[in-house]
């Protein structure tokens, strides 16, 4: 567990963070140095622990600083990936150690660089702006993003609103940034849908085929009919949505029998044009005009929590550009590519925009990011302070 730490620079608090080893579901003392880091700093925090039928129990934080609007919300995970086989580490995943410019560690990039960046900017600006502060700056973490999801951020979301605290601006630190520091903001995430298909054929001998009914021919008919046609041709903000199997499966290991059923896996990652029911609904009218009456087939669409979403370019988006640009000297591309993240949640509660550490060597064994990158990335988030908390989030982009 780290140890509570004077060094308020970014490498520190990254280090003292690293060194907490909190793979998901474990908390490994992660919030408690953000919680005494914050509380030492004037911020009002708390750690709501939240449980569900099946899943790990998950502590949560959620810190504030002022009482008054507007109310700008910085969020982010500590809970991190295993770190696989230790040996393969140049050095210790959860050592912390700098070698030539480059912090190594479990979480450098994913994300307790991020969060160390946003802490130490916002230390920096609470300290001198206390106590005349008129806003409010908050911090929401979860031990849960790179787990099942179901214990974090979505009912610390709920627990937060419920006791009547509203946001009108998040920025959450995924890293963000595909190679360099600076270029890409992003306003929005893609859906996603999985599915899995199963056709209904009949058992029998291969030499006899008229007396079975191979499920196969038709697994690749249905395949076709969701493969062959585009499902959209993109929107003005996201790629054209995108169908992908990932795994198809008969369970056959003789060569001489033609098998009973055949299935088939298959993932979307969906732009807004679309929700999960109205996908789902245009992937079941391919299928069954398909299949007509030659191919009996089930269907099921797994549960998504996962809707595409869009937060639209406006001053705060601009502000945030602005502060990067300022520097990093890049104009920062708007994107929506990449996976999901907890932004999907936030969204609901207020506009949302992540930006973060470069993302490059993110979940692999000896990740790592540069140390002028966390001092970079500090400086970005205090301009976004400053602007934000001086003209409301107006820019000169908007």
């Amino acid at each position: 567990m780290s140890q509570p730490t004077t060094d308020r620079s970014p490498l520190g608090l990254a280090q003292a963070l690293i060194r907490c080893p909190s793979v998901t579901p474990e908390e490994g003392g992660a919030l408690t140095f953000l919680a005494e880091t914050l509380s030492a700093a004037g911020f009002h925090v708390e750690r709501p622990v939240f449980s569900d039928v099946g899943t790990p129990d998950i502590q949560n934080l959620y810190a504030r600083f002022g009482s008054g609007s507007p109310y700008l919300l910085f969020a982010g995970h500590t809970d991190v990936v295993p770190s696989g086989d230790t040996a393969a580490w140049r050095h210790g995943p959860f050592e912390g150690v700098v070698e030539n410019g480059l912090l190594y560690g479990r979480g450098a990039v994913d994300m307790k660089g991020g969060i160390a960046c946003m802490l130490a900017a916002a230390l920096d600006f609470s300290a001198e702006r206390s106590p005349d502060f008129s806003g409010s700056i908050g911090f929401l973490i979860t031990g849960d993003e790179e787990g099942p999801a179901v214990n974090g951020t979505v009912k610390l979301l709920e627990w937060a609103q419920a006791r009547g605290q509203r946001f009108d601006h998040c920025v959450l630190g995924e890293p963000t940034n595909p190679s360099t520091l600076g270029e890409m903001i992003k306003i929005g995430r893609r859906g996603s849908l999985t599915g899995k298909i199963t056709v209904h054929g009949r058992q029998g001998h291969v030499a006899y085929p008229h007396k079975a009914d191979n499920p196969i021919p038709g697994l690749l008919r249905l395949a076709a009919a969701l493969m062959e046609r585009p499902i959209d041709g993109g929107t003005a903000h996201f790629d054209a949505s995108n169908l992908e199997f990932t795994t198809i499966d008969v369970g056959n290991p003789v060569t001489n029998v033609i098998p009973a059923t055949a299935r088939a896996v298959f993932n979307v990652r969906f732009n807004e044009g679309w929700t999960a029911q109205t996908l789902g609904a245009e992937i079941r009218r391919r299928l069954y005009a398909a299949a007509g009456e030659r191919v009996r087939f089930t269907l099921e669409l797994m549960p998504s929590n996962s809707p595409a979403f869009l937060t639209e370019p406006d001053a705060f988006t601009g502000l945030v550009a602005d502060a990067i640009e300022a520097e990093t000297g890049f104009v920062p591309a708007f994107s929506t590519t990449g996976g999901t993240s907890d932004a999907r949640f936030i969204k609901d509660a207020c506009p949302v925009i992540e930006f973060g550490l470069v993302g490059e060597t993110m979940h692999q064994t000896d990740e790592r990011v540069a140390v002028a990158d966390l001092d970079r990335l500090t400086a970005i988030y205090r301009r976004i302070l400053d602007a934000y908390f001086s003209g409301g989030g107006q820019s000169q982009r908007a």
